[in-house]
């Protein structure tokens, strides 16, 4: 079964940029859908951006729009996101997932089966 894993998280200031990166291993997640959510303290996991199986099509919660940028590397098995513009709000734990639902729609925790184990963006002076 293919596993996802996360890299790039990390502390940054108000207004810097990180990029994340999601690979695959014990698979493929080429011919999938991937997502990227979030979840801060006491809140539920939310949907951030998502792209489909050859990155033709991309999705973008209202609060990341213009500032973030999903992308995929099929040859690579990998798909990132490039994060600008921080702020304080955009502070959680940042998850990728593969959707091997056919059909489902992309911006829905429970359309997911494959999770990475996350990691952590702070944003803080």
């Amino acid at each position: 079964q293919v596993q996802l894993v996360e890299s790039g998280g990390g502390l940054v200031q108000p207004g810097g940029s990180l990029r994340l990166s999601c690979a695959a291993s014990g698979g493929s997640f080429s011919s999938a859908p991937v997502g990227w959510f979030r979840q801060a303290p006491g809140k539920e996991r939310e949907f951030v951006a998502a792209l489909d199986w050859n990155g033709a099509n991309t999705y973008y919660a209202d609060s990341v729009k213009g500032r973030f940028t999903i992308f995929r590397d099929n040859a690579k098995d990998t798909v990132s996101l490039q994060m600008n513009s921080l702020k304080s709000e955009d502070t959680a734990v940042y998850y990728c997932a593969a959707l091997f639902r056919w059909g489902m729609p992309l911006t829905k925790v429970s359309s997911y089966t494959v999770w990475g184990q996350g990691t952590q963006v702070t944003v803080s002076s």
